[in-house]
């Protein structure tokens, strides 16, 4: 089971914790989409149940879902937030984008749905950029982006430019500035990511990586 907190995970714990020990009657409670077998997972619930254990069980998962029920209630005034840009907006989009069910810390709802119709365009078709990513974005910039005149400003005002030091015709530094803008944050983490993309983005991203490592070694 790769995720203990997945339907599985979740239904053999209350399982566990309202008194049952038997593996085989566990196993059974497996979801059809786990891979698996009930052998092994009958094998991996053999064990001692001491009081102590079961305890910090029980209170480690109704930590879980009283997390999780603060998160939903965050994603309530979030969802709000787009029904209520999507009254405002003039301009209405057409265009049907394929619904994904929420994976991760994504919310509940279609966040992907609504960044798309908020911004024209499905950001998530950008390698690298996830619906998380583009709600911070949405929320430290807006849906219009159109007071940045062209992409160069829009990297200027994130603290993303190099902030190139020159002395004799030679680049000394070009760090960037530092600073705590959340969309800047959100996009250094999507660049990260690329480092294992076949896409073209994640190949430019490596070579300007080996390029920039040479640079420094020379």
């Amino acid at each position: 089971i790769r995720h203990i907190t997945g339907l599985t995970g979740l239904a053999i714990l209350d399982a566990i914790l309202v008194g049952e020990r038997n593996p085989k009657k566990l196993a059974v409670l497996k979801h059809r989409q786990i891979k698996a077998s009930t052998n092994v997972i009958e094998k991996s619930l053999e064990g001692d149940y001491l009081p102590e254990h079961l305890f910090t069980l029980k209170q480690a998962l109704q930590s879980y879902r009283h997390y999780q029920e603060m998160i939903r209630g965050c994603d309530r005034p979030i969802l709000s937030t787009f029904s209520l840009v999507l009254t405002l907006m003039t301009t209405h989009l057409h265009r049907a984008i394929k619904k994904t069910k929420p994976t991760g810390n994504e919310p509940d709802f279609d966040l992907r749905s609504h960044l798309y119709r908020v911004f024209g365009t499905d950001l998530t078709k950008i390698d690298s950029i996830s619906v998380l990513t583009g709600q911070v974005i949405f929320a430290k910039i807006g849906p219009n982006l159109a007071k940045f005149p062209s992409a160069s400003h829009f990297c200027s005002w994130l603290g993303l430019c190099p902030n190139n030091e020159f002395s004799g015709g030679r680049i000394l530094s070009s760090k960037t500035w530092p600073g705590s803008n959340r969309a800047a944050q959100a996009s250094r983490l999507a660049a990260h990511a690329l480092w294992r993309s076949q896409s073209y983005l994640g190949h430019y991203s490596r070579k300007m990586n080996d390029q920039k490592r040479l640079y420094q070694a020379s």
